[in-house]
């Protein structure tokens, strides 16, 4: 085949312990989980050509929404380029790349995991129908998308997955994440994660200078001891149904990852005064209606409400209720999905 097209839609993810920090090739410090989202998603498509000869660096159209973006492109190439060994299609093909996310880019809700996943599956599409194979590596697809954005590890998996080695799974590996949560209690399989947007404008300090940051962090080392237990909690809380114990440590993993950034150096904060009533919010509700709703956070001041489906009625007052501290009142009803689609 000389020429195709190959479409993608891949989802975010929402990290319950989250990862902060990395070293070598986009390797994870200490190992994560999350919940594949199902709405906040991204969609990649592909128009790929033959060249007649080898490409000296990556041939790129980029398009996001409509409208080109230089910086964007800058940044794809750049990512083609440090990946082209372990993808040889790059040096002969030239690429037209059109894509477009379900929510505000940059703001904290892990655009770089659903657009850099969806990246690497077409990618993978295009190697598939090149040698003419039957499924496409999904553990290669998982490894290519660490490559751009270490999160985007974990959206070519649904409902769950985890990246980084860890004593709960024998599977788990720094390299590529892995499905996981197959013996989790029926609940967590229809968790809500409400989005409530706090701020739509793009981050003052992005995550890729924030990992770099931990490297002279003065509790890097206690954190991912932390995190590695945590993720033990975890697994032992969702596999017996504790949905309380699941909440707090989901909400102690979003405040700590906050706390790291504001003992940076330099210090620096992402929260804002709105981010702090809405927790405040959460709380109160739950202590008060003894209803199990729980707050995360990603790298942003954007809130992630997550409850169990059976609470959707009593959950739609409180939103109704927040709402007033989202930029425009937007909230965006998420719940936990089952990972990529590939689109005709």
């Amino acid at each position: 085949m000389k020429e195709g097209i190959v479409k993608w839609k891949s989802p975010s993810n929402i990290a319950l312990v989250k990862y902060w920090g990395k070293h070598g090739r986009q390797l994870p410090s200490n190992p994560s989980i999350s919940f594949t989202l199902s709405n906040a998603h991204t969609i990649t498509e592909i128009q790929y050509q033959r060249s007649d000869q080898e490409l000296v660096r990556p041939s790129v159209q980029f398009t996001f929404e409509g409208e080109t973006k230089p910086a964007f492109e800058t940044k794809i190439v750049a990512y083609l380029e440090s990946i082209k060994e372990d993808l040889p299609l790059i040096k002969q093909h030239k690429f037209k790349i059109a894509s477009s996310n379900s929510f505000p880019h940059s703001s904290g809700i892990a655009s770089s995991a659903s657009s850099m996943s969806a990246l690497a599956l077409c990618l993978l599409s295009i190697e598939q129908e090149l040698h003419d194979r039957e499924n496409i590596d999904f553990n290669k697809a998982s490894m290519l998308a660490r490559l751009g954005s270490g999160s985007a590890s974990r959206s070519v998996f649904g409902p769950l997955a985890i990246w980084g080695d860890t004593t709960i799974s024998n599977a788990s590996s720094n390299e590529y994440a892995i499905p996981f949560g197959e013996s989790f209690d029926p609940v967590f399989n229809d968790f809500h994660d409400d989005i409530l947007i706090v701020s739509k404008k793009e981050k003052s300090v992005s995550s890729t200078a924030g990992h770099a940051l931990m490297e002279n962090n003065p509790y890097a080392l206690n954190r991912f001891e932390q995190a590695h237990k945590h993720l033990e909690e975890l697994n032992q809380a969702m596999t017996t149904g504790d949905i309380e114990t699941f909440g707090l440590i989901v909400e102690k993993e979003a405040l700590t990852l906050h706390a790291l950034m504001m003992a940076s150096t330099p210090p620096y904060m992402l929260m804002e005064p709105n981010t702090i009533s809405i927790i405040n919010e959460i709380k109160e509700f739950r202590t008060s209606k003894y209803i199990p709703v729980y707050f995360t956070l990603d790298a942003g001041p954007n809130i992630h409400m997550l409850y169990p489906h059976k609470y959707l009625t009593e959950i739609a007052k409180l939103k109704q209720h927040l709402s007033q501290y989202c930029q425009d009142g937007t909230i965006l009803d998420d719940h936990v999905g089952q990972g990529p689609q590939k689109l005709s």
